[in-house]
């Protein structure tokens, strides 16, 4: 029945995505111990919900323009599924915006594979990674995966080495300004973010444990096959979903090296991983697997949210 639904894009089910994710974020807000009382925290809130309906419609867009998955709407119900299995993101406005910037440079290097205007590309994808370590400044890790773009495809043309540096310093142009002209403060407070931390030792409920374990477990599930049938796929895609898999990578490590950790860190996986999910579900040719897979899927992001609530 699941699959029946979501196995097709249409505007119906991007619909009930849509309505699913006004309703959980609701509920959310109202269990949360955060008052909204003025218009301001009303307008707030409302950028919070625009910021993650942009990112899915970012991700879907992704996938569809460049091919990386069938005419289905999996990815982002398992986008949604994954927002569900740490519901405080929904309050996290610095890795909402810097999540938001990495889907936007991730667009420009999985477009890469078309070798159309690459330079531009290259530029734009560094530009918004550096842009997302100002919300959260290990996300400049990402621009690793500019480079490996470089390697897959633009690689002969030295000029293309060069051109993140040039997106550097535009962006840290840009940031002094701001620093001068309106917070004077931004720039101290920027660089207090470089720190490391590697220990495990955040979880302040036994249920955030929980969801951080069912996640894992999530990702492990489909990132094994998914890793093994790469040689499998379509020789245009293979450096694509190469990329992808570097995503999840650099997303992890993101998360493991963060200070001020929590489980709402590992959102830059999630677009990685909702791919990954939909190309193994699209894989499957048993729809009873199908169908098993995605119940559990969503059992286990219902019980997460509701546990944290």
């Amino acid at each position: 029945m699941i699959t029946s639904i979501f196995k097709k894009s249409t505007p119906i089910n991007y619909s009930l995505i849509g309505i699913l994710m006004i309703l959980f974020f609701f509920i959310f807000q109202f269990n949360s111990k955060l008052e909204i009382n003025t218009f301001v925290d009303i307008l707030k809130k409302a950028g919070y919900l625009g910021i993650l309906f942009t990112t899915l419609f970012f991700s879907n867009f992704i996938v569809k323009k460049n091919g990386l998955t069938k005419d289905s709407s999996y990815t982002v119900l398992f986008y949604f599924i994954l927002l569900l299995f740490f519901p405080k993101l929904f309050n996290n406005i610095n890795l909402l915006l810097a999540n938001f910037f990495i889907i936007l440079s991730m667009r420009r290097l999985i477009s890469l594979q078309t070798l159309k205007a690459p330079k531009e590309k290259i530029f734009d994808a560094s530009l918004w990674i550096f842009v997302a370590s100002l919300f959260h400044f290990w996300a400049i890790i990402f621009i690793v995966l500019v480079y490996i773009s470089i390697i897959f495809h633009v690689s002969r043309d030295y000029r293309n080495w060069l051109i993140p540096f040039v997106a550097f310093f535009g962006v840290a142009i840009f940031f002094v300004f701001y620093d001068v002209l309106i917070d004077k403060n931004a720039i101290n407070t920027f660089l207090q973010t470089e720190v490391m931390n590697y220990k495990l030792d955040y979880f302040t409920t036994t249920y955030q444990n929980i969801a951080f374990s069912v996640f894992t477990v999530f990702l492990l599930f489909f990132i094994f096959p998914f890793f093994f049938s790469i040689n499998n796929k379509p020789l245009n895609l293979q450096a694509s979903y190469k990329k992808v898999l570097f995503a999840v990578f650099f997303g992890i490590i993101i998360f493991l090296i963060s200070d001020n950790k929590s489980n709402e860190i590992l959102v830059f996986t999630f677009l990685p991983i909702a791919i990954i999910a939909t190309s193994t579900i699209e894989y499957l040719q048993n729809k009873i697997q199908q169908e098993i897979i995605l119940f559990i899927s969503i059992a286990c992001g219902l019980f997460c949210f509701f546990s944290q609530l």
